[in-house]
C-alpha cells in the first residue's frame, strides 16, 4: 500500500482526502517506477482543487514530481536506478511544435498526478533532475520552471543586453528574474509589496515598480527604458494587465501570456499592440526535450530555484492556503 492524495468531486480544499491505494507494482515495457519525494504548487494545480478546473472523481493531485527511480522496465536504456528524476507537465509532447491543446494527458488533471508516494510510469513521462538538486528544487521544475525557460529563451530568443518585464513574484516570474539576469538581461520587477520588491532587488534586478501605488507602471516602464519599452513581458495576469503590458513593451516586442489570475477574458487594445507591431504569443509549459535542455541551462549557470515554504503531504490542504493568501515569494513545496 502507499499513502495519496485525492479530490473529491466538486472539489475544494476541505474535499482532499488522504488514502491508502495500492502500491502500483513493477514497470512494463518502457516504464519506470519511481519513489516520489517531493511535488510544487502551481496556480494550475489549485484551479484543479478548488473544483474551478473539474476533473474525475477520487482524482490524484499535482502535476509535479520528483523523485529517485526505483526499477526499470524492459526497453528502457535513457535511466538507471538510483537516477534522480522530475517529472514532465506533457508527458505525451516529447519535441518539435505543441500538439496539445487541453489537459487530457497532464498529471494531477486529465491523468492521476503525484500527490503519492510511488508512480509508475512511461519513462518519457521524466527526465533527468539537474545534478545536485534536492528533491524539493527539482519538483519546481516541471510547470514553473520550464514555462519561464519557454517563454525567454525558446520562444522569446533571450540574449545578453536584452530587456525583461517580470509581473509579481509566484514561480514563474522568479524563475524568469533568475534565468535573465543569468544570461545578462536588465530586468525590471512589479509587485504590490515593497519588501517583496526589495528581495527582487536583492536578485538582481535593476528596477522594481509597486503597482499598487503606481497604477500607471506601463508608462513607467517605458520613462525607465528611455522611452524604448521592455524587449520582453512575462504576463501573467491576463486581462487586467495586458494593457499596461502592451504600453510597456517596444515596438516589436515579445509578451508572453503566460496566466490568467486576473479572469479567462477580457478586453485587448488590439490597435495598441498592432500599431506596435508586438507579438503576443500564449503558451502552456512545454515540451520533454525543452525540459531537457531547460536542466542544462541550469546545470551551467548554477541557478537554485526559490523555495518559500515546504508542507508535508498531508497537510496539501494547508499549503493551497498559503498559496491563496498570495503571501508567497516563490515556490511551494508537498514533501513526501
Amino acid at each position: 500500500m502507499m499513502k495519496a492524495i485525492k479530490l473529491e468531486r466538486p472539489g475544494g480544499l476541505d474535499r482532499l482526502r488522504i488514502v491508502d491505494l495500492n502500491d502500483p507494482g513493477q514497470p512494463g515495457q518502457g516504464q519506470i517506477r519511481v519513489r516520489i519525494h517531493a511535488s510544487s504548487l502551481n496556480f494550475h494545480d489549485y484551479g484543479v482543487v478548488s473544483g474551478r478546473m473539474p476533473t474525475q472523481d477520487g482524482r490524484v493531485p499535482m502535476s509535479d514530481g520528483s523523485g529517485i527511480v526505483e526499477a526499470i522496465g524492459e526497453g528502457v536504456d535513457e535511466f538507471r536506478i538510483g537516477d534522480h528524476v522530475v517529472s514532465c507537465f506533457f508527458p505525451q509532447w516529447l519535441d518539435g511544435p505543441p500538439p496539445v491543446a487541453d489537459f487530457a494527458g497532464t498529471p494531477g488533471d486529465g491523468v492521476d498526478g503525484f500527490a503519492c508516494e510511488v508512480a509508475v510510469r512511461a519513462a518519457v513521462a521524466f527526465t533527468k533532475a539537474p545534478a545536485g538538486y534536492s528533491h524539493a528544487e527539482a519538483a519546481t521544475l516541471t510547470t514553473a520552471g520550464l514555462t519561464a525557460w519557454r517563454a525567454l529563451v525558446v520562444n522569446g530568443g533571450l540574449k545578453a543586453g536584452d530587456t525583461v518585464l517580470t509581473l509579481g513574484t509566484g514561480g514563474v516570474s522568479i524563475f524568469a528574474v533568475q534565468l535573465a539576469v543569468a544570461m545578462g538581461a536588465e530586468v525590471i520587477a512589479t509587485s504590490s509589496s515593497d519588501e517583496k520588491l526589495a528581495r527582487l532587488r536583492d536578485m538582481g534586478v535593476a528596477h522594481t515598480i509597486n503597482y499598487r501605488t503606481d497604477t500607471e507602471w506601463g508608462v513607467s516602464v517605458q520613462a525607465l527604458t528611455q522611452g524604448r519599452g521592455v524587449d520582453h513581458v512575462i504576463e501573467v495576469g491576463g486581462p487586467g494587465t495586458l494593457p499596461q503590458s502592451i504600453q510597456a513593451c517596444r515596438i516589436g516586442g515579445h509578451i508572453s501570456l503566460i496566466g490568467v489570475l486576473t479572469g479567462a477574458s477580457g478586453e485587448v487594445p488590439t490597435a495598441a499592440m498592432m500599431s506596435r507591431q508586438q507579438r503576443l504569443q500564449g503558451l502552456i509549459v512545454g515540451s520533454r526535450a525543452m525540459q531537457m535542455d531547460f536542466i542544462r541551462a541550469l546545470e551551467s549557470t548554477g541557478i537554485r530555484p526559490v523555495i518559500d515554504r515546504s508542507f508535508p503531504l498531508d497537510q496539501i490542504a494547508e499549503a493551497f492556503r498559503h498559496e491563496e493568501s498570495g503571501t508567497h515569494f516563490g515556490k511551494i513545496v508537498l514533501t513526501m
